[in-house]
């Protein structure tokens, strides 16, 4: 199985699509919390996004979108449930890392919630810290916030 990772727009069809998966997923995980989060996850400030395929399917996603000096923010991460356990996650974090790096960034930093037990599993694998809940997610009970120091 080769997995490859396309740099993309967020205007791209097979981004949207995933997106819109991953949405009606977090609908389900998060009831009645899904509004207070729906409304940081719009897609008009992204302008780093990847695709993972298998063939020509796109099977996963992700997005970095710039935080502050230094700091890029992973968004919008999600697999497809039929290809979750291949790699496909840890494949477009790292290539989500490395581009930030490209970009001239030190950290990438984070929020997944507390019903996510796979996508905390997979930053904690990664390398990623827990820190104190940034931003919006202050004093959100339901959410984690994670750092990670870039190699440069």
């Amino acid at each position: 199985m080769h997995i490859s990772i396309k740099r993309v727009p967020a205007s791209n069809v097979d981004f949207r699509e995933l997106v819109a998966a991953l949405d009606e997923e977090l609908k389900k995980r998060d009831g009645s919390e899904n509004a207070f989060y729906a409304q940081y996850n719009g897609l008009e400030d992204i302008k780093h996004a990847i695709v993972a395929y298998i063939a020509d399917s796109p099977v996963g996603c992700g997005a970095i979108k710039l935080y502050s000096q230094n700091r890029m923010e992973v968004k919008r991460m999600y697999v497809l449930v039929d290809h979750r356990r291949k790699g496909i996650a840890q494949l477009v974090l790292q290539s989500l890392e490395a581009w930030a790096a490209e970009l001239g960034n030190s950290h990438c930093i984070l929020e997944t919630g507390k019903r996510q037990p796979e996508a905390i599993a997979l930053y904690e694998s990664a390398g990623y810290a827990v820190i104190e809940n940034y931003g919006q997610y202050k004093g959100v009970l339901n959410s984690v916030c994670f750092e990670k120091r870039l190699l440069k």
